[in-house]
């Protein structure tokens, strides 16, 4: 089955309730929260995710997917773990050791969330495979990390076949997620390579009926 998680980056201040109960009433299955701290990317949402999340939580049940672009996951494990996100990623790339990857999985665990890692397109896919045993999902940008309403990069779907290829030959319960670019047209290439968690953002918000985005997404 496949999932949709909704990006709400691009979500306009004044328009938050409107917005998240629109995306709720199209039956998305996630919210999805981009942290970003102006260091590990250039531009930096920290404080409006934070509240924006913190405004979903007071009226909505729905799952966060909290999404971390930051140097320091410690802290920002620290700072949304309050809100009881369903699930917290953290990208490979922010950490200096495999044993600083280890500290985080097992501080997210700790605060009752999933835990997902995150890998930027220029990393190659074997460097978190050690870790996929103790972990719930693996997310796969599928752009550059950092900014809304990119394109699409297509050769990133032989990235999503290969993990999903080790996690089935390893007997693995492991989500794929993919996020960047993701709408009707680019939608087919990453389901048919493994992906069962979908991010999308422009594609939901630009449209008129988000029901109708998030339906076709999830078939």
């Amino acid at each position: 089955m496949v999932e949709v998680s909704s990006s709400i980056l691009s979500v306009e201040k004044g328009e938050e309730a409107r917005t998240f109960l629109a995306l709720e009433q199209g039956k998305t299955d996630y919210f999805h929260i981009d942290v970003m701290d102006g260091k590990f990317v250039e531009k930096n949402t920290y404080d409006k995710m934070l509240e924006y999340a913190s405004y979903i939580k007071r009226i909505s049940n729905l799952p966060l997917d909290v999404h971390f672009m930051v140097q320091d996951v410690k802290k920002a494990i620290e700072d949304f773990s309050i809100l009881e996100p369903n699930i917290m990623t953290f990208h490979y790339e922010a950490c200096k050791t495999d044993e600083e990857v280890i500290e985080y999985i097992d501080e997210i665990k700790e605060a009752h969330s999933k835990v997902g890692i995150a890998i930027k397109p220029n990393t190659n896919i074997e460097k978190i495979y050690k870790f996929l045993p103790y972990i719930h999902i693996a997310l796969i940008m599928t752009v550059e990390p950092g900014k809304g309403g990119q394109t699409f990069l297509s050769d990133m779907t032989e990235k999503i076949n290969k993990c999903n290829e080790f996690i089935k030959n390893n007997d693995l319960e492991v989500d794929i997620e993919v996020d960047g670019g993701i709408n009707l047209n680019t939608q087919d290439a990453v389901k048919e390579a493994g992906a069962n968690i979908l991010v999308a953002g422009t594609a939901i918000l630009k449209a008129v009926n988000y029901g109708e985005i998030i339906k076709e997404l999830k078939k």
